[in-house]
């Protein structure tokens, strides 16, 4: 891929500092209750789905990562893992189309179990260093769209008031970058900036320029003052 993404990765890992910084200030406040261990891996078999400047963010630090046989290996582990989350998703699929609670669905979602592909065998995370900030802020009191949550394993009292991190803003500012992303590489796919995929998905997608929806050949010729077809 040939698109110049180091820009919104800085305002993305940025984004990452905050969440880091929030959750290391709960932590500090309250250590008797955030119980994340080395070792403890309860957070990786969450069911969640990354914003796109997430996907390419780790898409991309995970061909640096790793050699050809290691980033083999690990994306033998994240198609099995992805074929386990489509089948999880269409189910989900026919729960909506049957007109089941949409609430209901979601914490039925929130409760499943889905091992991450890149949980180890030792049970550490592979891709820790740019691992999504979902996984950083796992085991402190969140918020999504008013709705309270913390990870069953922590020591926080179901009923009592504890700083809690808004998520919401998180996500708002995902799709911010996803969208300035999006615009600034005059993709013809314009609603590309409100995809969301597994983690799993994020190192088996090639996020090419077709993908991206760039048009390089008319690019070039509007950088060298040629005329395009409108």
């Amino acid at each position: 891929m040939k698109a110049d993404l180091e820009p919104f990765f800085q305002r993305y890992t940025q984004l990452v500092r905050v969440a880091d910084e929030a959750f290391d200030r709960i932590k500090r406040g309250h250590p008797e209750e955030v119980n994340c261990t080395e070792g403890c891996s309860d957070c990786c078999h969450a069911v969640f789905d990354v914003a796109l400047i997430e996907a390419l963010y780790i898409n991309a630090r995970f061909e640096c990562a790793f050699d050809a046989d290691t980033r083999k290996r690990l994306l033998e582990k994240a198609n099995r893992a992805d074929r386990e989350a489509y089948a999880m998703k269409r189910r989900v699929s026919r729960a909506v189309q049957a007109g089941d609670d949409t609430r209901q669905i979601m914490h039925v979602v929130a409760k499943q179990r889905l091992r991450c592909p890149f949980l180890n065998e030792t049970e550490q995370c592979d891709i820790y260093p740019f691992r999504p900030i979902t996984c950083r802020t796992y085991g402190v009191p969140t918020s999504i769209q008013g709705e309270g949550h913390t990870c069953g394993r922590s020591g926080f009292t179901q009923g009592s008031k504890y700083p809690t991190l808004n998520l919401d803003r998180i996500h708002d500012q995902l799709y911010e970058i996803s969208h300035d992303l999006v615009v600034a590489l005059q993709s013809r796919f314009t609603g590309l900036a409100n995809l969301f995929v597994p983690v799993s998905m994020a190192v088996l997608t090639e996020f090419d320029e077709a993908y991206l929806g760039i048009d390089t050949a008319a690019q070039n010729k509007k950088a060298a003052g040629e005329p395009t077809k409108a």
